[in-house]
């Protein structure tokens, strides 16, 4: 295997390296462009020659980090929820392609990507409004960028992922705004008289999602057993809507307090009397939460409905979705162990309830430091006892001997 130099004009050669093909050993020529003198033209070479011979060699293209993108998000179609994939690809149209798409692909270096991260960050935004992007959007570049380019290495078109070496910029923590108990009274009674009712009650006394609240029927509701199954979720895509899995992929049983019984109750005799009015008949396969005839409650209209009866209230204007936080908080800190909590809110491992929650939980830092402790005591007195010759004395919880 051997190589060559050719000088296409001051500064600028061609490396020229001559590649048998594995299966007719026939010589291959590949050419390879290099901007510089030609020391570096040598050193080039050289380094290509090494690549070829330990197996590490990506022969020369002109692909753009935008048309590997843009084929990356064909290929993952079929793999992800035509959501996800709908997010994935307002990130690298709206945000990675202007910072970086122009980019040869094999050319691209993590000092690239961490300047575009930078740039972001400072005039990142594409909705004609000036400023940049906020640091958990552009980790969510980052994530996105990273496992493009990861495939692009497991096909070959890349030796290393260079987004690998680059760190995301870091994202502060900020306390999560929840209902207290008081104010959920409070968030209720305010949305007594309005269709946002029987959506608020499921929402932050079931913790139900959006979609799932959206795409529940009267066959999943069980008024006399108590409990509802949520076996579907309403998903809404700029290609129009469609019911599919709960987000965690399977479907979970709620029990329902008193309140809620009561509530879905009256809201059920309701629906039926609105319907005969059109002389309909209510029946199992209905939606609980629809519109006058029926119709599907698209999921955008329950958080713009929300927003509007919130903002006449003195309450604080949350998101419909943290109703769902606020039924979580308020299980955890009233001691609910958090594997209840974790399947009440359709989580799939009870490590997200914990990530999410473990600060509003009672007791956790109090139990933790007086256990530390008792075993410190006991410890001590061990030492002590075995010090003097005597039997050891055991230690309660508490602190105090045990006679």
């Amino acid at each position: 295997m051997k190589g060559h130099l050719k000088e296409r004009s001051p500064g600028h050669w061609a490396i020229i390296l001559d590649i048998p093909d594995p299966q007719t050993g026939k010589r291959r020529r590949k050419w390879h462009s290099f901007k510089g003198n030609k020391r570096q033209a040598q050193i080039e070479a050289a380094r290509l020659i090494s690549a070829v011979q330990v197996g590490s060699y990506l022969e020369p293209n002109k692909i753009t980090v935008a048309a590997f993108l843009t084929r990356w998000l064909d290929h993952i179609k079929s793999q992800v929820s035509p959501k996800s994939h709908e997010r994935y690809s307002g990130i690298v149209n709206q945000n990675i392609i202007p910072a970086i798409g122009a980019i040869l692909l094999t050319k691209l270096k993590a000092a690239q990507i961490s300047a575009a991260y930078s740039e972001a960050l400072i005039s990142g935004r594409r909705d004609d409004k000036e400023g940049g992007l906020s640091p958990r959007t552009v980790g969510h570049m980052h994530r996105v960028l990273k496992q493009a380019l990861g495939l692009a290495a497991r096909w070959g078109l890349l030796t290393r992922n260079p987004a690998d070496a680059v760190d995301p910029p870091k994202v502060e923590w900020k306390p999560m705004q929840t209902y207290d108990l008081p104010q959920t009274v409070e968030v209720i009674e305010a949305v007594r008289d309005t269709p946002m009712l029987i959506p608020t009650v499921l929402a932050v006394l079931c913790g139900l999602r959006r979609g799932e609240i959206c795409a529940l029927r009267w066959r999943n509701v069980d008024l006399i057993a108590g409990q509802i199954s949520v076996v579907e979720s309403l998903e809404q895509t700029k290609a129009g809507l469609r019911f599919k899995s709960p987000k965690s992929g399977k479907g979970r049983t709620v029990a329902l307090s008193a309140t809620v019984v009561d509530e879905l109750r009256s809201h059920r005799v309701k629906r039926a009397q609105e319907l005969l009015r059109l002389g309909k008949g209510l029946s199992d396969d209905d939606l609980v939460i629809a519109h006058a005839d029926g119709s599907v409650v698209q999921p955008i209209y329950i958080s713009q409905h929300w927003a509007r009866t919130i903002k006449a209230t003195q309450l604080a204007h949350l998101r419909f979705h943290d109703l769902r936080h606020a039924h979580a908080t308020h299980l955890l800190a009233n001691g609910i162990h958090p594997k209840v909590a974790s399947e009440r809110l359709g989580h799939s491992k009870v490590g997200i309830t914990l990530d999410l929650y473990s600060h509003v939980i009672p007791g956790m830092q109090e139990d933790a430091a007086a256990m530390v402790d008792t075993a410190l005591k006991s410890a001590m007195q061990k030492r002590e006892q075995k010090a003097n010759g005597s039997k050891p004395v055991a230690i309660r919880s508490d602190g105090t001997d045990r006679e």
